[in-house]
């Protein structure tokens, strides 16, 4: 599926750092990220991040998304986007943080990674310790909800770039039924282990976005992304958006804001 996004990227290049912005009527909101390339060293990491942000439903809680950002962004980079374009009243948006760390790819440069990235290629290494320790610290938040009350069938996980790509492979691996699964101008990681065991979430419905002007995770990635869930999950939709670089644009969010109100009404 293709949409139209024109001239909503703005792209302030430091290094390997930007960030983006995306308009909402007259005003161009700015989102940091960083490029997906990345480095990771687990010891205790993980518990150095900062708290996540989260934002509370305005009435009866009855469902909940967890959305994990990309390199060298936090929590607070899509708690707006969350808090106002894609707000549903019974909807907990969490925004967690990843912790800093070294990064290969980038010098040993140290910002915030979920885990490391070797290359950018099909067959780069990846960093499977590290992948598997993110896993787990997502899957705990899943649980988290379910401890609290909210049904695994009323939880969204999504991400964007590298936040995506770890949100489609802990949502594939997870255990329990989710209710949609999303990756914007993402990938796919360790895709060997897919589907594996892993059946409980092997149809659930997931939501891809890709910019067709992205240059950091080119559309390519996203379509190699499609073609290899689709091999074994039918309920995959690619939403292609022109003139959209490593971002996200209006036209992005409302079809995501529609596929959460689908998934969990």
């Amino acid at each position: 599926m293709t949409g139209r996004c024109v001239a909503l990227s703005r792209f302030l290049l430091s290094g390997l750092s930007a960030s983006f912005a995306y308009q909402t009527g007259s005003c161009v909101k700015n989102i940091p990220f960083t490029s997906f390339l990345t480095r990771t060293q687990y010891t205790s990491a993980m518990s150095q991040a900062p708290p996540p942000v989260i934002i509370k439903p305005k009435k009866n809680h009855t469902s909940t998304m967890i959305f994990l950002h990309g390199l060298g962004d936090s929590g607070d980079g899509w708690s707006d986007v969350f808090a106002h374009e894609i707000r549903n009243d019974n909807v907990k948006y969490i925004c967690p943080s990843s912790a800093s760390r070294p990064v290969t790819l980038n010098m040993g440069m140290v910002m915030p990674a979920w885990f490391d990235l070797y290359g950018l290629d099909a067959t780069a290494r990846e960093d499977s310790e590290g992948i598997a320790q993110a896993t787990r610290l997502v899957h705990g938040m899943i649980d988290a909800e379910v401890a609290a009350g909210i049904p695994s069938n009323k939880i969204i996980l999504g991400g964007f770039s590298m936040g995506g790509a770890l949100a489609l492979y802990a949502g594939l691996t997870y255990p329990h039924k989710l209710a949609g699964i999303v990756g914007l101008s993402s990938f796919l990681i360790q895709r060997d282990k897919l589907p594996g065991n892993h059946t409980t979430n092997k149809e659930t419905p997931i939501f891809l976005g890709h910019g067709a002007n992205d240059f950091l995770v080119p559309l390519t990635f996203g379509q190699l992304t499609e073609k290899l869930l689709k091999a074994f999950n039918p309920n995959v939709q690619l939403h292609v958006y022109n003139g959209m670089a490593h971002s996200s644009c209006p036209e992005e969010l409302r079809d995501l804001k529609k596929f959460i109100n689908e998934r969990i009404n």
